[in-house]
């Protein structure tokens, strides 16, 4: 029997949702009973074969209405909180778009409340449904690399200035008095950081010793474009990731495990992974992946583990607070960028570059001496 659900915001990356719900429509898996939306979608924009879902801008009479038992929430980032505990009220289980909350407070009311209502609520990290995941860790755990000495994350993306301009609240740090913390590493490339954490054993709020951010944009935009972050973990470990979305060259962001014998990089979302170590040649594997929303039912119906509870989040939820916590992005000199006219983007040149040696030395960019970096600030 299929389950019923409702997807909040289906436009923008919700239409990802839609696709994927589509797919296990036909798989027999899931039914879409609503679409909230503050605009309904027009027949064009439904993806053929979902039928006629019921649509409303009141997500909590939709769910009355439809009485649907899962609610995917893809909305922007301050209104998760709300919306997560208005199904939870409701008994309804959740998927929620990462990042899960806008600061620690938020996240921590969303996961208590969700908790207390006895719901199950999975955070939309797709890369940590990747079975490279638990292989990576298999080959820790061998002692294939040695002793892991750090983890290392790079992403080098490329966005347009319009992408700022997709929603009122796009590279935006704060709106109208309320948390947001849209940026590189909070938003686009958020999976760095969750997986390098996962990686590292540190997924949790209490695996966190501190951590330490260089936060800074290129664009006009109040978040960061180009920033990386260094969390050490209660066991000592280096978890650093790098990101710019003003990218020479952009490429797959990845994460590598530094071990004493060796690393194993992972390019997360191709789930490809690399191992080299000393005395063998390279090697090279591919993996699957199980889908979130698929492994959500399966739970539900099941008893399969969840991939991504909220406590799995815990980690990247400080390092969300941290950024939010610290000052405000600051604009790069005029002469370390420069507009792409035909692609409507800014370029930091050399970025790319800083971005790989950050992954590979465990280093912030000031460290590597990038001449546009500020000198390096503590939070924690």
């Amino acid at each position: 029997m299929s389950t019923d659900i409702v997807l909040a915001g289906a436009r923008g990356h919700g239409r990802w949702h839609l696709d994927n719900i589509r797919r296990l429509q036909d798989k027999g898996i899931v039914r879409l009973a609503g679409i909230c939306e503050l605009n309904p979608l027009t027949a064009d924009e439904l993806p053929e074969g979902l039928g006629t879902p019921e649509q409303s801008a009141d997500f909590g009479a939709l769910l009355d209405s439809t009485g649907a038992r899962i609610a995917v929430v893809c909305t922007p980032i301050p209104t998760h909180t709300d919306l997560a505990l208005t199904a939870a009220r409701r008994g309804v289980h959740l998927l929620l778009e990462k990042p899960p909350a806008p600061s620690y407070a938020e996240f921590r009311r969303m996961a208590d409340g969700v908790a207390e209502a006895g719901v199950v609520c999975q955070v939309g990290f797709q890369s940590l449904g990747s079975h490279a995941v638990p292989a990576i860790r298999e080959l820790i755990a061998e002692g294939a690399i040695g002793e892991v000495v750090g983890v290392g994350g790079a992403g080098a993306w490329a966005r347009p200035e319009s992408y700022f301009r997709r929603a009122p609240w796009a590279g935006k740090r704060r709106l109208n008095g309320v948390d947001v913390i849209d940026g590189a590493l909070t938003n686009p490339l958020a999976h760095a950081v969750a997986t390098g954490l996962a990686l590292a054993g540190a997924s949790h709020a209490e695996d966190v010793a501190g951590i330490e951010t260089e936060l800074l944009r290129a664009n006009d935009i109040e978040s960061d474009d180009t920033s990386c972050v260094r969390v050490t973990t209660t066991r000592g470990l280096p978890v650093t990731v790098a990101a710019t979305l003003c990218a020479e060259d952009p490429d797959d962001p990845y994460v590598v495990v530094h071990g004493g014998s060796g690393r194993i990089t992972f390019w997360y979302k191709q789930d490809r992974v690399l191992l080299q170590r000393a005395d063998h040649g390279p090697e090279e594997y591919e993996y699957g992946r199980t889908d979130l929303l698929e492994n959500l039912v399966g739970h539900l119906t099941d008893g399969v583990d969840l991939l991504v509870p909220p406590d799995e989040t815990g980690a990247f939820m400080k390092v969300v607070e941290a950024i939010r916590s610290a000052p405000d992005p600051a604009p790069l000199p005029e002469n370390a960028w420069h507009l792409l006219p035909g692609e409507d983007r800014r370029v930091v040149p050399g970025v790319d570059g800083f971005v790989a040696a950050s992954a590979d030395d465990l280093a912030l960019f000031s460290e590597l001496g990038a001449t546009w970096a500020l000198p390096k600030e503590v939070s924690t």
